[in-house]
């Protein structure tokens, strides 16, 4: 890993959307409206359940991470991590491991047991650096949706 020279993390405002919708389309393969992730960011940032994280190099929204609570009633507190991506030409310079410690640190101070994700079972990739940056386990799960 080659660290970059200065990159930052920040809580998402609402002016990110179109930056963190572009990461979805290119490294995510999310085809979502613009508009309709403009409206759910809106939402999402003015949630207190939620969390948006973006990596800022150079002035460009190179990453973001969204977390938010997820309560069980047959497990303790955690942090879910909902999506989190990097641009291509920045993986691999610790911007990835910089948004799952953001994560992490808004788990510690508001006390939860933990974090948690889900992630595809094709991208092996990303399971490695999940494993890598301390994340376990092997439950697999099969992801059903009844859309309306």
């Amino acid at each position: 890993m080659t660290p970059i020279d200065v990159f930052s993390i920040r809580e998402a405002i609402s002016s990110d959307a179109p930056a963190i919708w572009q990461l979805n389309c290119d490294e995510m393969g999310y085809q979502y409206s613009l508009v309709d992730t403009i409206q759910n960011i809106t939402k999402l940032l003015s949630s207190n359940s939620d969390r948006i994280y973006v990596a800022v190099y150079d002035d460009t929204i190179v990453g973001y991470v969204h977390a938010n609570d997820y309560d069980l009633i047959y497990a303790p507190h955690l942090k879910n991590i909902m999506g989190i991506a990097v641009s291509s030409k920045y993986k691999r310079k610790g911007i990835g491991r910089a948004l799952l410690q953001q994560v992490e640190h808004w788990a510690r101070e508001t006390g939860a047991s933990g974090i948690r994700l889900v992630s595809g079972a094709t991208r092996t990739d990303a399971h490695a650096f999940y494993r890598h940056c301390g994340f376990e386990g092997n439950k697999e799960q099969i992801n059903l949706k009844k859309m309306f």
